[in-house]
Formats: structure tokens, sequence, C-alpha cells
């Protein structure tokens, strides 16, 4: 058969696939998992978005372990860092990890990677360094400094985690809350005298019944809780 209305297309005239790199990899496995959560983050399907074979990566990164490290570091390019001048260190220190909370919350698969990889880049040592900085301020140094900082980063981490995995599922807190009402208050006097409390955020979205990421009044009041014990042992 005849087929000379056929068009022909040249593979000349495809756009060209852009070449291969470490900085295109990890935006590349960064998207995934921002769309797809953990398990976008995997070599296959990162060389099927880039139209390769898995062992092409491998030219530019080690392994996965690596990946993940700079995939989550360059996440944290979006944190932002207050001017030095710009309230207390401590209102700085708060702001900053504030800021960090929400580049996690944006996407779950970002916040479930600060739990499970140790970051390695600029921007995480940016961020690091800034946190030091202003603990160092505050008269918090050496040992001190050096594990308040991890403790902050994984409380922020994990916050962000829970957070984000909640509202991903679209879990409410109506079902643990209608738990602790059904509770026989001579069993659990405690539990039952502080439901309403267990359960608040320290924000309008209580009174509304609304979702989202731990209520500011409560994240700040367990970042407080955490710098008083550095501060203690600091002093101690």
């Amino acid at each position: 058969m005849n087929n000379s209305n056929r068009t022909i297309i040249s593979r000349r005239a495809r756009p060209a696939k852009q070449p291969l790199s470490q900085d295109l990899i990890v935006q590349t496995a960064l998207e995934l998992l921002k769309s797809e959560g953990s398990p976008g983050l995997s070599m296959r399907k990162i060389a099927k978005a880039l139209d390769t074979g898995p062992s092409s990566l491998y030219v530019y990164v080690a392994n996965l372990q690596e990946l993940s490290a700079f995939v989550l570091d360059n996440a944290l390019a979006k944190v932002d860092f207050p001017e030095e001048d710009q309230g207390s260190w401590k209102s700085r220190l708060f702001d900053v990890l504030q800021s960090y909370l929400s580049v996690l919350y944006e996407a779950p698969g970002v916040a479930e990677l600060s739990l499970t990889t140790i970051p390695a880049g600029p921007h995480s040592l940016a961020m690091m360094e800034y946190i030091l900085r202003q603990l160092h301020e505050g008269g918090i140094r050496s040992t001190s400094a050096a594990w308040g900082v991890d403790l902050l980063l994984l409380y922020v981490s994990s916050v962000a985690f829970e957070q984000s995995s909640r509202d991903r599922k679209g879990t409410t807190l109506h079902a643990i809350s209608a738990s602790y009402r059904s509770l026989d208050p001579s069993q659990y006097p405690l539990i039952s005298g502080l439901k309403e409390e267990l359960l608040s955020s320290g924000g309008q979205e209580d009174k509304e019944g609304q979702q989202g990421y731990e209520g500011e009044a409560r994240f700040r009041w367990g970042l407080e809780a955490i710098l008083q014990g550095i501060v203690t042992r600091n002093n101690g």
C-alpha cells in the first residue's frame, strides 16, 4: 500500500537532550522526590526521567546515599537566613529554624530525607554555621553547641515529617481526639484532664479545626524547651 502522504520526521529534528551532569541529576531527583515522595528517589526512575540508563548516573554520583545527600542539600538552598543585625540571637535562631521547617514541610519527601540522610554541601554547611554562630553569640559553645544544633535540627525534621505525612495521607486528628474523649477518667485521669492540650497547637487553627504544620506557638514552645535544656547543660 502506497502511503505517500505520510510525514517523515527526521531524528535530527528532535530537540537535543540536555547534557547529563551532576546538577541535572540532582535537580531531577529532587523534583521526583517532591512529586512522588521517597519512592521517587531511585536510580531507575531518575534515569528514566532523563532518558538514559541507570549506569550512566554512576559517572556523576557514587551511589544512592551520595545522591540523597546532594538532593537534600539542594533543597536547603531555599532556607532564609535573617540578617545578623535583625533582632536577638535567639529570635534569629528560631526564625532560621522556622524557615527550615517550611522548606521541609513543602515537600514530604525532603522532610523524610532529612531524618535519614546526612546532608553534604554548601547549603547545609551554611545553615549549620549560621545556627552555631547564633548559639555562640548566646554563650553556648563547645560540646553544648555541637550537640545542641543536632538536637534542634532533629526536632524540626521530625515535626515537618509528621505534619507533612499526615497531610499527604489525609489524616486528621479527629480520630485520636474522639479516642481521648471516650477514655475512662478514672483509669486515665491525666490524659483525660489534658485531652484538649495534648492535641492543641496553640494557634487559631485549633478553634477552626484546620490542619497544617504544627502551630507556630507549639513549635516555638518546643524550640524554647530544647534551647533552655541546652543552656542549662552549657552552664552546668
